[in-house]
């Protein structure tokens, strides 16, 4: 009699195997789907609100319209940017900017930082005055500039008043080409003082209090207390309030629309507010649009070289 092979005799290759899954091993593919799901809503409108408006205006600036009539655009390619290179005007719009961006982000770090060296304390004296430093920036840049254009009036501005009781001659704020750019450095200063103290504080009281319990007992003095601990502990803080501080200073429009317009003869002209004039009042939609790419390149290089010169510096505890 023949005998029949089982199935535990039959060569490996003929083997059936068979694998039983539990159900907590089973794969859930709606489970890999659910965070892209999550994800989708903002990614949508991550892509129409920042992608498709930077991908539009840089396929405009190589186009010739205006806003008169936006179905009529002829294709010029890198002619608005040439316009730009070769334009006084533009030049000296770039050169306002650097100047302002500067000196106000300089200045003006540096005055806030001061104050919160100064009001990093606990007496209620020193909340209050916290609170009066930090009241400008609630304050829209609209009252602001009206405020500081009646300060500044060459005739009964409260400044040139202050400046006669003490014996000195009148100053012509925003009526002078030499001094009406400082003018306005000194208002964005003032606007902006106000948070970057109130962040510094918040920084300073991160620091851990036995660091510098420490440095007393080794009786270090006070510059090398500040230079060797003070500025590095701080220094996430200070890159925080540079990038901030820098990208502000570019966009800088609502001031110079009101209280210059870019005036005395361009002299308190900056980019984003060429940028408005090219577009709405000369109706030149391809300059505006060129110049819109070159305010983000600038932006966009200006932010990589904070990130490559300062990582290496900024101490994260």
């Amino acid at each position: 009699m023949r005998k029949v092979a089982t199935a535990q005799e039959l060569p490996g290759a003929f083997q059936v195997k068979t694998e039983v899954r539990s159900p907590a091993a089973r794969v859930d593919h709606a489970s890999r789907l659910r965070p892209y799901l999550y994800l989708a809503p903002a990614m949508i409108c991550f892509i129409l609100f920042f992608f498709y408006p930077i991908g539009s205006i840089i396929y405009l600036s190589f186009q010739d319209w205006s806003l008169i009539n936006l179905e009529e655009m002829d294709w010029v390619g890198l002619q608005n940017y040439r316009d730009l290179v070769v334009d006084g005007d533009f030049r000296q719009v770039l050169g306002n900017t650097a100047i302002f961006t500067f000196v106000t982000v300089g200045v003006g770090l540096t005055l806030s930082f001061l104050l919160a060296l100064w009001l990093n304390r606990k007496a209620k004296v020193y909340g209050i005055i916290q609170a009066t430093v930090f009241s400008p920036h609630i304050i829209s840049l609209v009252s602001v500039s009206m405020l500081w254009m009646w300060l500044m009036d060459p005739q009964f501005g409260l400044l040139n008043a202050a400046l006669e009781a003490v014996g000195l001659p009148a100053y012509t704020w925003l009526t002078d080409p030499k001094s009406s750019l400082l003018s306005l450095i000194i208002v964005s200063i003032w606007k902006g003082v106000g948070y970057n103290t109130l962040i510094f504080i918040a920084g300073l009281q991160s620091i851990p209090g036995d660091i510098y319990e420490a440095a007393a007992l080794d009786q270090s003095p006070w510059w090398r207390t500040l230079t060797r601990i003070t500025v590095p502990m701080l220094s996430p803080t200070i890159f925080f309030l540079l990038i901030i501080n820098t990208i502000s200073s570019f966009q800088a429009f609502d001031t110079i629309a009101i209280m210059t317009q870019g005036g005395p003869i361009n002299s308190t002209n900056m980019l984003v507010y060429y940028i408005y004039q090219q577009g709405m009042d000369f109706y030149n939609g391809g300059l505006a649009s060129a110049a819109s790419v070159i305010l983000l390149i600038l932006v966009g290089i200006l932010t990589a070289l904070h990130f490559l010169v300062m990582s290496k510096r900024v101490h994260y505890r």
